[in-house]
């Protein structure tokens, strides 16, 4: 049985659920002069989804922090083509997530796992993956379409072997996604997109793991080893082989059943400043894991978006609003030409109001909506002066 090191501090819950909104950039003046780069460098990982309502999520998660950023801003601080140098590679870290590109390094131990796995998902064609990667050499950067075809029939898991094999090659480490063109990835040999100073795999798992949980503990601010573990999507016993060597802290939280480790830096000052009123992406690393976000804040997420409409409780792409440092309700949002729509709203409250409605005219005018719509309030009674703040907020 492995002996816990004796916490050097003890904080309130209060105290770390500041610490926490401070690490995640939601406490404190923004840096706006790192911009979009600062806020992933702080982050460590963006999470990259499909799903786009009133935005994409890698969107979503720069303007919660930095206000109404512009979109291209954004596409050019992860992708812009032919950047030096590069500022940001797209991999398995939490989700599929942008990454600093200074962290190319660290992810060795990762690459080296999949290249050990014999099989992944798919089969993959005999020549496919020399063929992607000559094609590439030859003509690159290229789509899958551009490779052959993305897939073979129109389920989007049926993937045609070209697709298969240039990601692989991606999980590899042999092939980066280097911008995105209309959502999909445009591929090129890693060779050429990533600085040759960064370009290798000579760091062992013990200092790449060691590296991820010192960046989880500082973009988390405070933590459990489960929450550690979470961020980068590392294994139990990968986190206890080098925790007591990350720089990490141990700490004991009120009402926290579990260890926590703390980033000293952030124990160093306490968290002042004002907080952000804001929607949040349901990707956002805020909440990323659902049992932390509980535990802080009291509120239960859950993306519902793969829920089936009838069993939905909050809505297809239900975002937490955060105001005053706490979670006080959610928005299901929509978009009707330039009219953003609230399709539903929970409120934590008629004390929420006015948070939420700036939250919305924020999100709106952001979108380049000039009005907003509420269609359904869960707490009927709220409905009027809800729409009230709304006009006012407008106004």
């Amino acid at each position: 049985m492995t002996t816990l090191p004796r916490p050097s501090t003890d904080l309130s819950a209060a105290e770390a659920r500041r610490i926490a909104l401070r690490a995640q950039g939601f406490l404190g003046a923004p840096d706006r002069r790192s911009g979009v780069r600062g806020v992933l460098r702080h982050l460590g990982a963006v999470q990259l989804d499909t799903i786009s309502v009133l935005a994409r999520s890698h969107e979503l998660i720069p303007y919660a922090r930095l206000g109404a950023v512009g979109r291209a801003t954004v596409e050019d601080a992860y992708w812009k083509a032919g950047a030096e140098p590069p500022r940001a590679f797209e991999y398995w870290s939490h989700a599929a997530c942008l990454l600093p590109i200074e962290e190319w390094p660290h992810f060795a131990f990762r690459r080296r796992a999949y290249r050990s796995r014999p099989h992944w998902h798919h089969d993959l064609p005999d020549g496919a993956y020399d063929q992607v990667v000559k094609q590439l050499r030859a003509q690159g950067p290229l789509t899958a379409t551009d490779l052959g075809g993305a897939k073979r029939t129109s389920e989007w898991w049926d993937w045609s072997g070209a697709k298969v094999a240039v990601e692989r090659a991606l999980m590899y480490g042999e092939v980066v996604c280097v911008e995105r063109r209309g959502w999909k990835r445009v591929y090129d040999l890693a060779e050429r997109a990533i600085p040759d100073a960064l370009l290798h795999d000579e760091l062992d798992d013990a200092e790449c793991l060691r590296r991820l949980v010192r960046l989880a503990g500082r973009s988390l601010g405070v933590g459990t080893h489960a929450d550690l573990a979470d961020y980068h999507r590392l294994k139990g016993e990968q986190v206890d082989a080098v925790i007591a060597d990350s720089g990490l802290v141990p700490v004991a939280v009120e009402g926290w059943s579990k260890p926590a480790w703390a980033d000293p830096e952030a124990l160093a000052t306490p968290p002042r400043g004002r907080h952000r009123t804001t929607l949040l992406s349901p990707f956002d690393s805020l909440v990323w894991e659902r049992a932390r976000t509980e535990r802080i804040f009291g509120f239960t997420h859950r993306l519902e978006a793969y829920v089936p409409k009838p069993k939905r409780v909050h809505g297809y792409f239900a975002m937490p609003v955060l105001a005053g440092g706490r979670l006080v309700g959610r928005v299901d949002p929509a978009r009707e030409g330039r009219t953003l729509v609230a399709k539903q709203i929970t409120l934590d409250g008629p004390k929420a109001l006015p948070a939420v409605a700036q939250a919305l005219v924020e999100a709106a005018s952001w979108v380049d909506c000039t009005d907003v719509r509420v269609e359904r309030v869960d707490a009927p009674e709220l409905r009027e002066p809800l729409t009230a703040e709304l006009s006012r907020a407008l106004a």
